[in-house]
């Protein structure tokens, strides 16, 4: 029976909460292992977050939070430890709780999109990227694109501060990929991304200039729903292979699965 007082919480945290995917898909997951495990959705106001962090905290039975928007960093922050995925963007979407109660930090944003992307048959190595996003998901995205061997990497953000900023850091970890900040212009790219919330709403603008597009590109949307977004649906029209953002999210709760040991596998996780 799942639920009862010896149960294993998990929590899904996001201000608003109600578009989350992962409760959904890890009670599933519990259920069909049958595990004493729930994964509860909440959310808090910004400017409760110091009150509601410490409570989280102060929650033992509480074994991991899976974050979005808007407290990836503000979660990062609160941890005593990270991976480096996590610890170059500064950035944590999943954090467990560590035997002395404090907070271990990952990023599976750039683990599961490039398994996505891998899955679905699409090739990284030596290709030219126009991505479109340069926030929390979006750093992650660049790390691991470059870290795929991304021979070129065109950046563009609505903050061009933030982009030239993630441009930099990457570079410097893999000089041998050439990222620039430039225009949301697919132009002369083998793979264009958004990985930008733009197109989760129907009146949302498209997030790149898609008259610029030939039916030799990749179009990739991290967004989950609507499942074919407006900028997919424009792409495929063209003729452009797509590539939607559910296998992302499908490769990240794997892998968040077994960062969290939901079936308590090593002892040592607390």
């Amino acid at each position: 029976m799942r639920g009862t007082g010896k149960a294993d919480v998990f929590v899904m945290l996001a201000h608003p909460v109600g578009h989350a995917k992962s409760p959904g898909m890890f009670n599933e997951i519990f259920e069909q292992k049958g595990l004493d495990s729930l994964m509860v959705p909440l959310s808090c106001r910004p400017e409760d977050f110091e009150t509601f962090w410490a409570g989280i905290t102060a929650a033992e039975n509480i074994r991991g939070v899976i974050i979005s928007v808007p407290y990836k960093v503000a979660v990062y922050h609160k941890c005593s430890a990270a991976h480096d995925r996590a610890a170059r963007v500064e950035s944590a979407n999943s954090v467990r709780r560590l035997p002395d109660g404090s907070w271990y930090a990952d990023n599976f944003d750039g683990v599961g999109f490039i398994d996505g992307l891998k899955a679905g048959g699409h090739q990284i190595a030596g290709r030219r990227i126009l991505q479109v996003g340069a926030g929390g998901a979006g750093a992650s995205l660049t790390y691991c694109l470059a870290e795929e061997g991304a021979a070129e990497i065109r950046l563009t953000d609505i903050d061009r501060g933030r982009a030239e900023k993630l441009a930099a850091l990457v570079g410097k970890s893999f000089p041998k990929c050439r990222i620039e900040v430039g225009q949301p212009d697919p132009s002369g790219m083998d793979m264009a991304i958004n990985a930008t919330p733009s197109g989760l709403k129907a009146s949302d603008p498209l997030p790149m200039d898609v008259t610029k597009l030939t039916p030799d590109m990749t179009v990739v949307d991290i967004i989950m729903e609507p499942a074919e977004t407006a900028l997919l649906k424009a792409a495929k029209k063209i003729g452009c292979r797509i590539q939607p953002g559910r296998p992302m999210m499908d490769f990240q709760v794997e892998a968040m699965a077994e960062f969290f040991d939901i079936e308590r596998k090593d002892r040592g996780h607390g």
